[in-house]
């Protein structure tokens, strides 16, 4: 099972494969050095970096992840607004400390390399950990996979395929499948996610987990509109949640409300939420921190403009919208670095028509609707990050595809969920266009927008 806190996860910015994973990486390799040899043999720690993390590592925070990692943190506990500081310490003291426990030598130069030339088999997305004596002797090594949404595994994990889970009521690897599933029990999409999650959480754990992320992104969107100067990086870019929220409030006061002002809050809100990322916050993986701000603006959309929303209907927003995301990421990707922007704004769009469709009241038909019509009209959206940022053209983007799941549910809910292009075939043609994608259009900034626009 892909639970929902699998798929929705808190850390900081400014990406979920490039900083979560990475972090998450580096922690699992001292805790395997902890376990195997102890950390009281080891002199010094390589790491080598392939794909596009060795393409976009410093653009994409991923030094700074893996320093954090290997110093002990995990991404839900390191404080953003201390990392700066604890970055500076380690660079300039030509030292970390490992695990949070004893000092090592650490320089980036030497110790933390991108590897341009190569590529690992199971995924372009690779590190590969050194572990070494003082006296200079291998103690061991690993490979590990950021696959997208902060999830990683190793080789062993990857060929075991998840075996050895939780034994679940209600199994499903494909839309047909979790169709007839509510179909024969009547339950929606959120009911079947709920009791796949029993399998390991009570539902107060649940509900307070789900209360946790909703709040997360919440507090995430207002933290975004109270802040305003220029996202780190070199690109100059201005933040302008502060500035539009300002705008909007102020037609409020002067009555002055155009029939598209609902559209300006809810790019408002994604906006906030990914200028937040990009500038290292507080944010839910969801399901990517690329597009981090998508499946916030839609529930927020809902609290703030819906009389349809209250406590309950947001957890079912995030069980149903995980239920759509378990589907995409078993059967295509989630990663901009294995099939392109499709696989980070599209999916988290179709997540969240999915969603809005539920908390609106739509059937399980109108939900897969709404899922199939945001991700079909993603297809082929390339990654392609000026200066290997995740500022242009992400932060817009994450706008656009807010409304575009908000259209979607509302095309869907229009209709009795009939429809000729199905959700499982959209997801397959979106697998399809990602392998026929080119690698400089996947994260790389080697192509599009990356190129053809000047990074300073």
């Amino acid at each position: 099972m892909i639970s929902v806190f699998d798929l929705f996860k808190i850390g900081i910015g400014p990406s979920s494969s490039h900083t979560v994973g990475p972090m998450v990486a580096a922690h699992r390799f001292v805790a395997l050095l902890n376990e195997t040899v102890g950390l009281g043999r080891v002199g010094r720690i390589k790491t080598e970096l392939f794909g596009s993390l060795a393409w976009t590592a410093k653009g994409h925070g991923t030094e700074t992840a893996i320093l954090l990692g290997l110093s002990g943190f995990l991404p839900a506990e390191v404080d953003p607004d201390l990392v700066e500081d604890m970055i500076t310490a380690i660079t300039r003291n030509g030292s970390l400390e490992l695990g949070g426990v004893r000092a090592i030598p650490f320089t980036l130069d030497d110790d933390l390399i991108p590897n341009k030339k190569e590529l690992m088999k199971r995924h372009s997305n690779a590190m590969r950990f050194q572990a070494f004596s003082a006296e200079g002797g291998l103690l061991t090594e690993k490979a590990y996979y950021s696959i997208g949404g902060g999830f990683v595994v190793t080789d062993e994990e990857e060929a075991a395929g998840g075996a050895g889970g939780p034994d679940l009521p209600y199994k499903f690897t494909n839309a047909v499948e979790l169709l007839a599933l509510c179909n024969r029990t009547g339950k929606s999409f959120a009911q079947l996610q709920r009791d796949n999650e029993r399998a390991t959480k009570s539902d107060t754990e649940i509900d307070a987990t789900l209360d946790k992320i909703r709040e997360v992104m919440f507090a995430c969107i207002d933290r975004g509109c109270r802040q305003e100067g220029i996202l780190p990086g070199g690109l100059k870019v201005k933040r302008r949640a502060k500035s539009i929220h300002a705008q909007l409030e102020a037609g409020k006061s002067a009555n002055r409300r155009p029939a598209h002002e609902i559209m300006d809050w809810v790019s408002l809100y994604a906006i906030a939420v990914n200028e937040e990322n990009a500038a290292g916050g507080r944010v839910v993986t969801a399901p990517t921190n690329g597009a981090a701000g998508i499946i916030p603006a839609v529930l927020r959309y809902a609290k703030d403009f819906c009389p349809e929303y209250s406590l309950e209907a947001s957890r079912d927003y995030l069980l149903t919208a995980a239920a759509v995301g378990s589907l995409i990421k078993q059967n295509a990707s989630i990663s901009g670095a294995e099939v392109g922007c499709q696989g980070e704004v599209g999916s988290a769009s179709a997540m969240a028509a999915g969603g809005l469709c539920a908390l609106l009241g739509g059937t399980p038909e109108q939900v897969e609707n709404a899922a199939e019509i945001a991700l079909e009209h993603h297809l082929g959206m390339t990654c392609d990050p000026i200066g290997g940022l995740v500022q242009i053209p992400c932060i817009e983007r994450n706008a656009f595809g807010a409304n575009k799941a908000i259209v979607a549910a509302s095309l869907s809910l229009r209709g009795d969920g009939t429809h000729r292009v199905s959700l499982d075939e959209v997801i397959e043609t979106m697998r399809q266009t990602g392998i026929d994608m080119l690698v400089k259009y996947k994260e790389t900034a080697q192509g599009g927008l990356a190129v053809n626009v000047a990074d300073c």
